[in-house]
């Protein structure tokens, strides 16, 4: 999200069948294609060095995957979307 602290960040339920699904948006700069597909990867970060360990999405994915559900990204410039699906009758 913006540096300077502004921005919004918009949170959705909704039921999508035998899932629960919970989208998590903001209006940020937006994550680049490039690195896009290794976000969820351990120790990845975009910070620099001593700023962050790249744990935070990987530890999440783990969590989520472990509750047999599911997390994905999709991102442009102006939209990030996480959006994370549970199933209800786990």
């Amino acid at each position: 999200m913006d540096l300077n602290g502004k921005g919004t960040l918009t949170i959705k339920t909704e039921r999508d069948r035998e899932f629960v699904q919970v989208s998590i948006i903001d209006d940020g700069p937006g994550i680049p294609e490039d690195i896009r597909s290794r976000v969820f990867d351990p120790f990845f970060t975009t910070k620099e060095m001593g700023k962050g360990t790249g744990m935070g999405l990987e530890v999440v994915q783990r969590i989520v995957n472990q509750h047999k559900g599911s997390i994905k990204v999709k991102s442009v410039p102006g939209r990030t979307e996480f959006i994370v699906c549970f199933p209800i009758n786990g």
